[in-house]
């Protein structure tokens, strides 16, 4: 780290006042500078903390989402919808949401590493505009899920209780730890 001096003004011995006066107005400048820097502790906290609890998040609970749904839910959507139209429409919309979740999976692995850094308090070449394209990404893939796909689901699935059962099942069974993790 190199060090600027205080004042680099040159010492006028006729007007020795002056010098302590332009002194002054650079430590006065540096305290200025360093008064910034409570406002800024908060923020840079705050994102190492997002940072840390997104790297814990994505891992443990959107990859696990999309493994569940193209385990369980897809195919017994898939499983259940009537031949014909609703099938092909079915099979068109796991195809996409699937390739959305391998592209938001990709884009992931480009943030992690710069995430990783963030969470340290370490400085990072993290490009924002990739982060904000994978909340807008997901946002979207979410809102169609919500919007098309899982309205459909629950329309297929409750036309016979046993598949939403067993759907439900399934669910409960990937979520339940194994006897041996208790001894």
């Amino acid at each position: 780290m190199t060090t600027t001096p205080v004042s680099t003004a040159s010492v006028d011995a006729d007007a020795p006042l002056t010098n302590f006066t332009n002194c002054h107005s650079g430590i006065i400048k540096r305290l200025n500078a360093l008064d910034e820097l409570p406002a800024l502790l908060a923020p840079a906290a705050r994102a190492r903390q997002i940072a840390e609890q997104s790297l814990e998040f994505f891992r443990e609970a959107i990859f696990e989402h999309h493994l569940e749904e193209e385990r369980e839910l897809f195919p017994a959507v898939l499983a259940s919808a009537t031949p014909g139209e609703e099938l092909d429409r079915v099979k068109a919309m796991t195809k996409r949401l699937t390739q959305e979740h391998r592209m938001v999976e990709a884009l992931w692995k480009t943030l992690e590493s710069g995430l990783k850094r963030v969470s340290k308090g370490q400085s990072t070449d993290l490009d924002v505009s990739e982060v904000q394209r994978l909340v807008s990404e997901y946002t979207a893939h979410a809102a169609f899920e919500e919007a098309e796909f899982l309205p459909l689901s629950e329309k297929i699935l409750s036309r016979n209780s046993n598949h939403m059962a067993a759907l439900g099942l399934s669910l409960h069974m990937r979520h339940v730890k194994p006897i041996n993790a208790y001894i």
